[in-house]
């Protein structure tokens, strides 16, 4: 096999191998339970590279990456509870692979916190490129790191999930283990409205944001774009950071 070859080559190594050498040239992995069922996971010295199911997991990392992969001992640090609790701030990922753009959007998808969601357009906003939607949407389904970069907490303005590279059954099993109250913001986006503001602090706020969780109904108003939130007195959360929604 390949990996048999590699290992038989590096121990035939007359000196010791120059530091960073087998990271260029392979990668580790490891089995590990996720939220979705049994995961493998590919990773270098500079992070977690890939996480896949783990059926055709190797054929499709040398596929995308064209490098041999070697079992490891033990997961990378911090992985397996990123994978429990579904918070994976602290894990090193290795993104070098991908393009700017795309390193930008996942590292924008990362700023999403736990139970929560935000549209395609607050990537693109977050990243300078409000009119980049659909490359954000191309990006993120292309997303080689999921569950530790949180893609499935990126939805469509017009309540639905949207696309998952588990699949959107998979991106609502996730999503409501979070708590994040699917039928309600289906239910909002059909009444139009993508904002949230309480009349008693004066801000304004995506709706699974954990200030807008705490509106009561007496004091929640409902907003279809941040222009008229904003008319109405209302300032933009600092915390969920709205950014103006565009239909996709």
């Amino acid at each position: 096999m390949t990996e048999d070859r590699l290992l038989a080559g590096l121990a035939a190594l007359a000196a010791d191998a120059p530091d960073g050498l087998f990271d260029r040239i392979a990668a580790r992995w490891v089995s590990v339970p996720g939220p979705i069922g049994e995961l493998r996971v590919a990773f270098t010295d500079h992070g977690v590279a890939y996480v896949h199911p783990r059926e055709g997991f190797a054929e499709a990392f040398r596929e995308r990456f064209g490098r041999p992969l070697l079992p490891a001992a033990r997961p990378p640090a911090g992985l397996l509870p990123a994978l429990r609790t579904g918070r994976a701030s602290g894990v090193r990922l290795d993104l070098r692979e991908l393009s700017d753009f795309q390193r930008d959007v996942l590292e924008a998808a990362r700023e999403i916190p736990h139970g929560e969601v935000r549209p395609y357009s607050w990537i693109a906003a977050r990243i300078g490129r409000p009119r980049a939607v659909r490359a954000v949407g191309t990006a993120l389904a292309d997303n080689p790191v999921p569950l530790l970069v949180p893609c499935h907490r990126v939805t469509r303005s017009d309540g639905a999930v949207g696309d998952y590279v588990f699949g959107a059954a998979a991106k609502e099993r996730l999503l409501m283990a979070e708590g994040v109250d699917l039928e309600r913001l289906r239910r909002l986006a059909g009444e139009r409205v993508f904002y949230l503001a309480s009349d008693t602090t004066g801000v304004v706020c995506f709706p699974t944001c954990h200030n807008a969780r705490r509106i009561t109904p007496a004091h929640r108003h409902g907003f279809r774009t941040l222009a008229q939130a904003r008319a109405a007195g209302y300032r933009p959360c600092r915390t969920c950071r709205p950014a103006q929604v565009a239909p996709e």
